[in-house]
Protein backbone atom coordinates (compact mmCIF):
# COMPACT_ATOMS: atom_id res chain seq x y z
CA UNK A 1 0.00 0.00 0.00
CA UNK A 2 1.42 3.36 -1.06
CA UNK A 3 1.86 5.92 1.72
CA UNK A 4 0.82 8.91 -0.36
CA UNK A 5 0.22 12.55 0.60
CA UNK A 6 -3.36 11.96 1.78
CA UNK A 7 -2.28 9.02 3.95
CA UNK A 8 0.60 11.06 5.37
CA UNK A 9 -1.69 13.98 6.18
CA UNK A 10 -4.28 11.69 7.80
CA UNK A 11 -1.55 9.98 9.84
CA UNK A 12 -0.12 13.36 10.84
CA UNK A 13 -3.52 14.54 12.03
CA UNK A 14 -3.94 11.32 14.04
CA UNK A 15 -0.55 11.78 15.72
CA UNK A 16 -1.27 15.44 16.49
CA UNK A 17 -4.68 14.45 17.90
CA UNK A 18 -2.94 12.13 20.35
CA UNK A 19 -0.65 15.03 21.24
CA UNK A 20 -3.73 17.19 21.86
CA UNK A 21 -4.96 14.60 24.37
CA UNK A 22 -1.67 14.87 26.25
CA UNK A 23 -1.95 18.66 26.15
CA UNK A 24 -5.47 18.43 27.57
CA UNK A 25 -4.23 16.24 30.41
CA UNK A 26 -1.33 18.57 31.24
CA UNK A 27 -3.54 21.66 30.99
CA UNK A 28 -5.42 20.36 34.02
CA UNK A 29 -2.24 20.84 36.08
CA UNK A 30 -0.46 23.89 34.60
CA UNK A 31 -1.28 27.29 33.04
CA UNK A 32 -1.93 27.04 29.32
CA UNK A 33 0.99 29.34 28.39
CA UNK A 34 3.36 27.12 30.37
CA UNK A 35 1.96 24.04 28.63
CA UNK A 36 2.37 25.73 25.24
CA UNK A 37 5.94 26.77 26.03
CA UNK A 38 6.96 23.30 27.25
CA UNK A 39 5.24 21.65 24.30
CA UNK A 40 7.25 23.70 21.79
CA UNK A 41 10.45 23.67 23.89
CA UNK A 42 10.44 19.87 24.15
CA UNK A 43 9.56 19.67 20.47
CA UNK A 44 12.57 21.88 19.74
CA UNK A 45 14.87 19.50 21.62
CA UNK A 46 13.59 16.53 19.60
CA UNK A 47 13.70 18.47 16.31
CA UNK A 48 17.28 19.63 16.91
CA UNK A 49 18.29 16.03 17.64
CA UNK A 50 16.69 14.82 14.41
CA UNK A 51 18.34 17.60 12.39
CA UNK A 52 21.77 16.86 13.88
CA UNK A 53 21.33 13.16 13.08
CA UNK A 54 20.11 13.62 9.50
CA UNK A 55 22.23 16.69 8.64
CA UNK A 56 20.02 18.45 6.07
CA UNK A 57 22.46 21.36 5.85
CA UNK A 58 22.11 24.98 6.87
CA UNK A 59 18.81 26.70 6.02
CA UNK A 60 18.89 29.70 3.73
CA UNK A 61 18.07 33.18 4.99
CA UNK A 62 14.77 33.04 3.11
CA UNK A 63 13.91 29.76 4.86
CA UNK A 64 14.63 31.24 8.29
CA UNK A 65 12.64 34.44 7.71
CA UNK A 66 9.65 32.74 6.07
CA UNK A 67 9.34 29.99 8.66
CA UNK A 68 9.76 32.37 11.59
CA UNK A 69 6.95 34.46 10.09
CA UNK A 70 4.85 31.31 9.90
CA UNK A 71 5.60 30.75 13.59
CA UNK A 72 3.76 33.99 14.37
CA UNK A 73 0.72 32.58 12.57
CA UNK A 74 1.04 29.34 14.55
CA UNK A 75 1.07 31.21 17.87
CA UNK A 76 -1.89 33.35 16.75
CA UNK A 77 -3.82 30.17 15.96
CA UNK A 78 -3.08 28.61 19.34
CA UNK A 79 -3.79 31.68 21.47
CA UNK A 80 -7.05 32.56 19.72
CA UNK A 81 -8.24 28.94 19.87
CA UNK A 82 -7.43 28.68 23.59
CA UNK A 83 -9.32 31.93 24.23
CA UNK A 84 -12.33 30.64 22.30
CA UNK A 85 -12.31 27.46 24.37
CA UNK A 86 -12.56 29.61 27.49
CA UNK A 87 -15.51 31.62 26.13
CA UNK A 88 -17.55 29.06 24.18
CA UNK A 89 -18.74 25.48 24.65
CA UNK A 90 -16.30 23.00 23.15
CA UNK A 91 -18.79 21.92 20.47
CA UNK A 92 -19.36 25.47 19.20
CA UNK A 93 -15.63 26.18 19.21
CA UNK A 94 -14.98 23.05 17.17
CA UNK A 95 -17.54 23.82 14.48
CA UNK A 96 -16.17 27.32 14.03
CA UNK A 97 -12.55 26.15 13.95
CA UNK A 98 -13.39 23.49 11.37
CA UNK A 99 -14.29 26.23 8.91
CA UNK A 100 -10.53 26.31 8.21
CA UNK A 101 -10.64 23.92 5.20
CA UNK A 102 -12.89 26.38 3.40
CA UNK A 103 -10.40 29.15 4.07
CA UNK A 104 -7.59 26.81 2.93
CA UNK A 105 -9.32 26.36 -0.42
CA UNK A 106 -9.78 30.13 -0.71
CA UNK A 107 -6.18 30.96 0.25
CA UNK A 108 -4.89 28.16 -1.98
CA UNK A 109 -6.74 29.72 -4.89
CA UNK A 110 -5.64 33.28 -4.13
CA UNK A 111 -2.04 32.73 -2.95
CA UNK A 112 -0.90 29.51 -4.63
CA UNK A 113 -3.07 29.76 -7.77
CA UNK A 114 -4.33 26.25 -7.13
CA UNK A 115 -7.28 24.90 -9.08
CA UNK A 116 -10.12 23.96 -6.74
CA UNK A 117 -12.20 21.38 -8.64
CA UNK A 118 -15.77 20.34 -7.91
CA UNK A 119 -14.75 17.13 -6.12
CA UNK A 120 -12.67 19.04 -3.57
CA UNK A 121 -15.51 21.50 -3.02
CA UNK A 122 -17.90 18.58 -2.55
CA UNK A 123 -15.50 17.00 -0.04
CA UNK A 124 -15.34 20.23 1.94
CA UNK A 125 -19.15 20.51 1.95
CA UNK A 126 -19.66 16.87 3.00
CA UNK A 127 -17.01 17.15 5.72
CA UNK A 128 -18.50 20.35 7.07
CA UNK A 129 -21.95 18.74 6.99
CA UNK A 130 -20.59 15.88 9.09
CA UNK A 131 -19.05 18.37 11.47
CA UNK A 132 -22.40 20.15 11.84
CA UNK A 133 -24.13 16.87 12.67
CA UNK A 134 -21.53 16.11 15.35
CA UNK A 135 -21.59 19.58 16.85
CA UNK A 136 -25.33 20.28 16.72
CA UNK A 137 -26.03 16.92 18.35
CA UNK A 138 -23.74 17.87 21.24
CA UNK A 139 -24.62 21.56 21.43
CA UNK A 140 -28.31 20.81 21.87
CA UNK A 141 -27.51 18.78 24.98
CA UNK A 142 -24.93 21.25 26.26
CA UNK A 143 -27.26 24.25 26.20
CA UNK A 144 -24.62 26.48 24.63
CA UNK A 145 -24.50 30.20 25.31
CA UNK A 146 -22.99 32.61 22.84
CA UNK A 147 -20.04 34.91 23.45
CA UNK A 148 -19.38 37.07 20.42
CA UNK A 149 -15.77 37.68 21.46
CA UNK A 150 -15.36 33.90 21.65
CA UNK A 151 -16.95 33.51 18.22
CA UNK A 152 -14.57 36.12 16.81
CA UNK A 153 -11.60 34.34 18.40
CA UNK A 154 -12.67 30.97 17.00
CA UNK A 155 -13.08 32.45 13.52
CA UNK A 156 -9.68 34.13 13.85
CA UNK A 157 -8.20 30.77 14.81
CA UNK A 158 -9.79 29.08 11.79
CA UNK A 159 -8.48 31.76 9.43
CA UNK A 160 -5.01 31.76 10.99
CA UNK A 161 -4.80 27.96 10.87
CA UNK A 162 -5.89 27.91 7.23
CA UNK A 163 -3.27 30.55 6.41
CA UNK A 164 -0.67 28.46 8.26
CA UNK A 165 -1.53 25.36 6.18
CA UNK A 166 -1.29 27.30 2.92
CA UNK A 167 2.07 28.74 3.99
CA UNK A 168 3.14 25.19 4.87
CA UNK A 169 2.29 24.13 1.31
CA UNK A 170 4.23 27.11 -0.05
CA UNK A 171 7.31 26.46 2.08
CA UNK A 172 7.16 22.68 1.57
CA UNK A 173 7.70 23.28 -2.14
CA UNK A 174 10.91 25.23 -1.44
CA UNK A 175 12.36 24.19 1.93
CA UNK A 176 13.63 20.90 3.30
CA UNK A 177 10.98 19.36 5.52
CA UNK A 178 13.38 19.05 8.47
CA UNK A 179 13.99 22.80 8.39
CA UNK A 180 10.22 23.39 8.40
CA UNK A 181 9.74 21.08 11.38
CA UNK A 182 12.66 22.68 13.23
CA UNK A 183 11.27 26.20 12.92
CA UNK A 184 7.72 24.96 13.59
CA UNK A 185 8.95 24.20 17.12
CA UNK A 186 11.73 26.72 17.80
CA UNK A 187 9.78 29.74 16.53
CA UNK A 188 6.69 29.32 18.72
CA UNK A 189 8.86 28.31 21.70
CA UNK A 190 10.70 31.63 21.48
CA UNK A 191 7.51 33.61 20.96
CA UNK A 192 5.65 32.17 23.97
CA UNK A 193 8.69 31.80 26.25
CA UNK A 194 8.07 35.10 28.06
CA UNK A 195 4.46 34.19 28.86
CA UNK A 196 5.45 30.65 29.81
CA UNK A 197 8.06 31.87 32.28
CA UNK A 198 5.72 34.54 33.69
CA UNK A 199 3.01 31.95 34.46
CA UNK A 200 5.50 29.24 35.45
CA UNK A 201 4.59 26.70 38.13
CA UNK A 202 6.85 23.89 39.44
CA UNK A 203 6.62 20.80 37.22
CA UNK A 204 6.40 17.32 38.70
CA UNK A 205 9.18 14.99 37.41
CA UNK A 206 6.72 12.50 35.90
CA UNK A 207 5.08 15.28 33.94
CA UNK A 208 8.38 16.19 32.28
CA UNK A 209 8.25 12.77 30.62
CA UNK A 210 4.79 13.56 29.27
CA UNK A 211 5.99 16.90 27.93
CA UNK A 212 8.80 15.07 26.10
CA UNK A 213 6.21 12.65 24.68
CA UNK A 214 4.32 15.73 23.57
CA UNK A 215 7.44 16.99 21.80
CA UNK A 216 8.07 13.65 20.06
CA UNK A 217 4.47 13.46 18.83
CA UNK A 218 4.62 17.05 17.63
CA UNK A 219 7.78 16.44 15.58
CA UNK A 220 6.43 13.22 14.05
CA UNK A 221 3.12 14.88 13.23
CA UNK A 222 4.78 17.89 11.63
CA UNK A 223 7.14 15.70 9.56
CA UNK A 224 4.13 13.82 8.20
CA UNK A 225 2.24 17.04 7.48
CA UNK A 226 5.22 18.79 5.85
CA UNK A 227 5.99 15.86 3.55
CA UNK A 228 2.28 15.55 2.66
CA UNK A 229 1.88 19.22 1.74
CA UNK A 230 5.05 19.05 -0.36
CA UNK A 231 3.35 16.51 -2.64
CA UNK A 232 -0.29 17.60 -2.80
CA UNK A 233 -2.33 20.78 -3.10
CA UNK A 234 -3.48 22.43 0.11
CA UNK A 235 -7.15 22.39 -0.93
CA UNK A 236 -7.01 18.63 -1.61
CA UNK A 237 -5.61 17.81 1.83
CA UNK A 238 -7.65 20.35 3.80
CA UNK A 239 -10.81 18.18 4.21
CA UNK A 240 -8.69 15.55 5.96
CA UNK A 241 -8.55 17.94 8.92
CA UNK A 242 -12.09 16.79 9.69
CA UNK A 243 -10.75 13.36 10.68
CA UNK A 244 -9.48 14.99 13.88
CA UNK A 245 -13.06 14.83 15.16
CA UNK A 246 -13.04 11.05 14.79
CA UNK A 247 -9.80 10.77 16.76
CA UNK A 248 -11.19 13.16 19.37
CA UNK A 249 -14.22 10.88 19.86
CA UNK A 250 -12.08 7.74 20.12
CA UNK A 251 -9.53 9.30 22.48
CA UNK A 252 -12.26 10.95 24.53
CA UNK A 253 -13.94 7.59 25.05
CA UNK A 254 -10.78 5.60 25.73
CA UNK A 255 -8.88 8.12 27.86
CA UNK A 256 -11.42 10.55 29.31
CA UNK A 257 -14.47 8.21 29.47
CA UNK A 258 -16.50 10.46 27.18
CA UNK A 259 -19.13 8.36 25.39
CA UNK A 260 -19.67 9.48 21.76
CA UNK A 261 -23.28 10.23 20.77
CA UNK A 262 -25.08 8.87 17.71
CA UNK A 263 -24.59 12.30 16.18
CA UNK A 264 -20.83 11.87 16.59
CA UNK A 265 -20.91 8.46 14.92
CA UNK A 266 -23.19 9.58 12.07
CA UNK A 267 -21.21 12.73 11.43
CA UNK A 268 -18.02 10.69 11.59
CA UNK A 269 -19.18 8.59 8.65
CA UNK A 270 -19.64 11.73 6.56
CA UNK A 271 -16.20 12.93 7.64
CA UNK A 272 -14.65 9.66 6.45
CA UNK A 273 -16.49 10.05 3.13
CA UNK A 274 -15.09 13.57 2.79
CA UNK A 275 -11.57 12.29 3.42
CA UNK A 276 -12.01 9.62 0.73
CA UNK A 277 -13.34 12.16 -1.76
CA UNK A 278 -10.40 14.46 -1.08
CA UNK A 279 -7.77 11.76 -1.51
CA UNK A 280 -9.14 10.14 -4.70
CA UNK A 281 -7.39 10.97 -7.95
Amino acid sequence: MQFGPASRAAAGIAVLSIMDAVIKAMAAHYPIFQVAFLRFACGSIIAVGVVLAMRPGWPSRETVVANMARSVIAVTTAVSFFYALGQLPLAETLVLSFLSPMFVALFGLLLLKERVDSRVLMAIAVGFGGTLIVVLGQTEQAGATRSWSGVAAALASAIAYAFSLVLLRQRALRDKFLHIVLFQNIGPALLVSGFGIFFWQPVEPVHFAWFMVMGVLGVIGHILMATAYAKAEAARLAPLEYTALIWAALIGYGVFSEIPTWATLGGGLLIVLAALLASRR
